[in-house]
């Protein structure tokens, strides 16, 4: 009977721990990715749009999975110059999607530019991690 319980546990734990491998997550249940993972920077490029200050934004994946469905909150995306809508565009009054869902691997950013008075935040609303 110990030998039958033992070889239960054994199965029930390799089960576990491939559950987790699929959904992303690590032996200690911990998300592959976390919020931090998708770095914004952006800075002014001394460019001027129609009297708007032009913004270079790039979005880096640091996390060792690939990411996609990443939901950017944006509040529309104002902008005096067109925004290419591969690189991001609104989904709603205030968010936007990068790359059109599509994965982001890391390290490789995406890349747009945009003209407002002011900068946008572009802080983290969801992501999908691909390990």
């Amino acid at each position: 009977p110990r030998v039958f319980m033992a070889s239960q546990a054994f199965v029930f734990l390799a089960l576990l721990l491939l559950l987790c491998d699929e959904l992303g997550a690590d032996a200690a249940g911990r998300a592959p990715c976390r919020a931090a993972d998708l770095v914004v920077r952006q800075s002014a490029t001394g460019r001027v749009v129609e009297g708007k200050p032009e913004y270079a934004v790039e979005v880096t994946n640091r996390c060792r999975c690939a990411q996609s469905r990443v939901l950017l909150r944006c509040y529309g995306l104002s902008s005096v110059e067109a925004v290419d809508p591969r690189a991001i565009r609104p989904v709603n009054g205030e968010r936007c999607l990068l790359r059109g869902g599509r994965q982001i691997q890391s390290g490789a950013p995406v890349r747009f530019k945009y003209a407002w008075m002011t900068p946008f935040d572009f802080p983290l609303v969801s992501s999908q991690a691909h390990c």
